[in-house]
């Protein structure tokens, strides 16, 4: 059977698994472009399926929507898209998306290290980041960002700073994993920590 060259926008949503209100919403930004029927009902092309699915799929890859929308506004209006036409796309994002799989790798090896965000709480900061001179590169986290930790010499590592740095930020490791007062003394209270058992019920 012969596909439909146009679809409605019911017909677009089950296909493509978006809403209506979401696709009225790209419309509405010019992603795409319907045509109306006599009835005044809107028909789109088969290849706006292509152009909905690279707007989803680029903004779950993180790109804007008007990263999207500038992309798309370079394909060709009257006819689909050819292949030629997503290489050029393709080529154009490629370094970007390039970017965001470096920022996943890095946020992957270094989110349970030091990150150069200025926070001074984990030891390592004490080595990475002594006296959180990563704030001179500018703000954020700026071993994600791409900023490369200082080495260090053997002086500089065992210097009073570095090692006040350090232990700071193990009395807050401490801290944060001790219990409260109140439930030591809660166990300290019960028949267990005693060493009691409990009478059996006859």
């Amino acid at each position: 059977m012969a596909l439909q060259p146009l679809l409605s926008i019911g017909e677009l949503s089950r296909r493509i698994g978006l809403s209506v209100s979401a696709i009225r919403f790209y419309e509405a930004r010019g992603l795409v472009k319907a045509v109306r029927t006599a009835g005044n009902q809107r028909r789109f092309a088969r290849a706006d399926l292509r152009r909905l699915s690279f707007a989803l799929i680029g903004q779950k890859l993180g790109l804007t929507l008007a990263e999207v929308a500038n992309e798309l506004a370079s394909l060709p209006l009257g006819r689909a898209p050819t292949r030629a036409d997503w290489q050029a796309i393709s080529n154009r994002i490629r370094g970007t998306l390039q970017q965001r799989i470096a920022m996943l790798e890095r946020t992957r090896d270094l989110l349970d290290g030091c990150i150069g965000c200025g926070c001074l709480s984990l030891d390592r900061c004490a080595l990475y980041n002594p006296g959180d001179y990563a704030a001179q590169a500018g703000t954020g986290p700026r071993f994600l960002l791409g900023d490369r930790p200082k080495p260090l010499s053997a002086s500089a590592v065992s210097s009073p700073e570095i090692a006040a740095t350090a232990r700071a930020g193990r009395a807050i490791q401490s801290s944060a994993a001790a219990p409260s007062p109140d439930r030591r003394s809660a166990r300290a209270r019960s028949p267990a920590a005693a060493g009691l058992r409990p009478r059996a019920r006859r």
